[in-house]
């Protein structure tokens, strides 16, 4: 039913050069500062992740600022403001960023520039999470600082950096590849724990990465995947999760064997799965819809076969536009 092409290096020949270079400079400082002890020399990685600054300024049509939650840990979330009728209700979108719990953050210009597009497509206010990074911080840091973001929100409603026409009754909670993990483990913590002001409506999680202790046959078959290895995605785990855990762990696979939340009894949001079919977590983002479904929850897949990982970073890409408008569709029908 899933069976894809062999090849997923074709696609990425599409990728115009500029992105191409920037792809192969990232996976360059990612292999080179990793060290064989298990540790991220931060100095290295920080000489090519570039950062962006907020703009006060409508820089293609939306404003953007940073709000602190906790200087002691750097958590802090980037506000992204769409230009629109202020008498426009308007809905919010809680992003967690991708990088593996070890890499980027708020304001990488990867990130920056993915929900600054998403801000201007859908219309919505993006609050993009800066959370702390593996492994000098491992599970379940990165859950707490993204659940201590939403309770923040929950709890300073009217904040005067908030739009006084955002309506947090259409919030959704959003994410791609760690990040899509992310959302999903603090949308769990969010039902369980009741939010006064916030309504989480939706979940969109986008490549999200999950895993575990048995080799799936996309993790066989897909080798020389543009951006990630199952290699790759092995340090990674290792380098996020507690000492002595595997992949099984919770956090990782999260229908697998060693699983203790059972989200069937809750209100969870429906939830959008976004898969490519290059990318080597495919089958483990198949299992994730798959056990949505089996739990009972609402659930749309939306799979581009011959997407790599983060094909969303590349605007020319035929499927990033199809995403845009999958995310925009998506959210409007969960609005209306």
């Amino acid at each position: 039913m899933y069976k894809m092409s062999n090849n997923p290096t074709s696609k990425f020949q599409d990728v115009p050069w500029k992105h191409r270079f920037f792809s192969s400079m990232i996976g360059f400082a990612v292999n080179f500062s990793r060290r064989s002890d298990g540790t991220i020399n931060r100095y290295i990685m920080n000489l090519f992740d570039f950062k962006a600054p907020p703009s006060q300024q409508p820089f293609d049509g939306v404003k953007t600022s940073d709000t602190v939650v906790d200087a002691t840990r750097n958590l802090y979330f980037r506000l992204f403001l769409p230009s629109l009728n202020q008498d426009d209700d308007v809905p919010v979108i809680v992003y967690f960023h991708g990088g593996g719990f070890a890499y980027l953050s708020a304001s990488s210009i990867p990130c920056d520039d993915f929900c600054r597009r998403l801000c201007k497509k859908t219309g919505a206010v993006i609050i993009s999470v800066n959370y702390r990074l593996a492994p000098e911080h491992k599970y379940p840091s990165q859950y707490d600082d993204g659940f201590d973001v939403l309770k923040f929100i929950d709890d300073n409603a009217n904040a005067k950096n908030l739009p006084l026409n955002v309506k947090l009754k259409q919030c959704f909670i959003a994410g791609d590849s760690a990040g899509g993990n992310l959302a999903h483990h603090v949308a769990v913590k969010a039902c369980e724990y009741g939010l006064r002001n916030v309504k989480l409506i939706g979940l969109i999680a986008i490549q999200q990465f999950f895993g575990g202790e048995e080799r799936t046959e996309s993790e066989t078959r897909i080798v020389d995947a543009p951006m990630i290895s199952v290699k790759g995605t092995d340090w990674l785990w290792k380098a996020f999760l507690p000492e002595g855990s595997d992949r099984n762990h919770p956090a990782c696979n999260v229908f697998g064997p060693k699983s203790v939340d059972d989200i069937s009894r809750l209100k969870f949001p429906a939830t959008m799965v976004v898969v490519g079919g290059f990318d080597p977590m495919h089958d483990w983002q198949i299992r994730y819809y798959e056990g949505l479904k089996k739990c009972g929850k609402e659930a749309c897949l939306i799979e581009y076969p011959h997407a790599f990982h983060t094909f969303y970073g590349v605007p020319e890409l035929k499927e990033t536009c199809l995403l845009m408008e999958a995310v925009k569709g998506f959210m409007e029908r969960l609005i209306n």
